[in-house]
């Protein structure tokens, strides 16, 4: 992970984890140090950070630099991030988009004018 942070911020790339709540707890522990170190940097716009990985070496930083992670609670082997990384983090809320309003929607703007009962068909599962 460290490796992955650190490229990510030399370059000021963006990264997206996904089920990042399957991480072990110890890594866990050492990648809410990395974002935290990140995150100071970010807000205090320096061009150089010291990156706290095992040598804590200086490196360029780049403050574009994005980090996202994807969580899908409820399964098993998935944990609750602990609260030094989750306040690290701005969380959203996900749903199931109603697929049936939106085809709808689509076939309107198209020029259909039997939308809603096609809508319906194409909402076939």
């Amino acid at each position: 992970m460290a490796k992955i942070f650190k490229g990510l911020s030399i370059s000021g790339l963006w990264g997206c984890f996904d089920e990042f709540n399957r991480i072990k707890l110890e890594v866990l522990s050492v990648v809410a140090t990395q974002v935290q170190y990140i995150k100071q940097a970010k807000q205090e716009g320096v061009s150089e950070m010291v990156f706290p990985d095992k040598d804590l070496s200086l490196i360029s930083f780049n403050p574009v630099v994005g980090y996202f992670i994807t969580m899908n609670p409820g399964y098993a082997g998935r944990q609750e991030l602990p609260e030094n990384l989750k306040v690290q983090f701005r969380g959203i809320c996900m749903m199931v988009p109603d697929r049936r309003e939106i085809m709808k929607t689509f076939l309107a703007t198209s020029g259909y004018k039997s939308n809603e009962d096609l809508a319906t068909k194409f909402n076939i599962v």
